[in-house]
């Protein structure tokens, strides 16, 4: 019944610093569209066919999740890019890695990870596909 992810949300309490990480760090692209009913200007993060709607906490768009709270999610991104150049842009960008380079399980086989926190503290996992 169901094919593939379309969009999750990121509910967010400092807007500023979460554009940067995941536009200028994590290389989305930043995307406003309108939307809801009154039609309000939205954001979102785009990457490949997917994207991440972004409310800011206490402004969220209805309807919405039963408690939306900032630090609440755990994301696994696959990189367009080796790991290592992942860690090399990390390191450059001044993202503390919380974990990794590790081996764990995605949902289609051995990925090899590194974990960092986004401003809102989530939990962000960026890997690659392991031999």
């Amino acid at each position: 019944m169901i094919d593939h992810l379309d969009h999750l949300v990121l509910t967010t309490a400092h807007e500023s610093a979460c554009i940067h990480l995941y536009t200028q760090v994590l290389g989305m692209q930043l995307e406003s569209f309108v939307g809801g009913t009154p039609p309000v200007e939205r954001r979102a993060f785009k990457f490949g066919q997917q994207k991440i709607n972004l409310h800011l906490k206490g402004q969220e768009f209805e309807p919405k999740a039963h408690t939306p709270v900032p630090g609440a999610l755990d994301l696994c991104f696959i990189a367009a890019l080796p790991l290592d150049r992942v860690i090399a842009r990390l390191e450059a960008a001044q993202v503390a890695m919380v974990e990794g380079p590790v081996l764990r399980t995605g949902a289609t086989g051995r990925i090899r990870s590194v974990y960092v926190r986004d401003p809102d503290l989530n939990l962000i996992e960026i890997s690659e596909l392991a031999p």
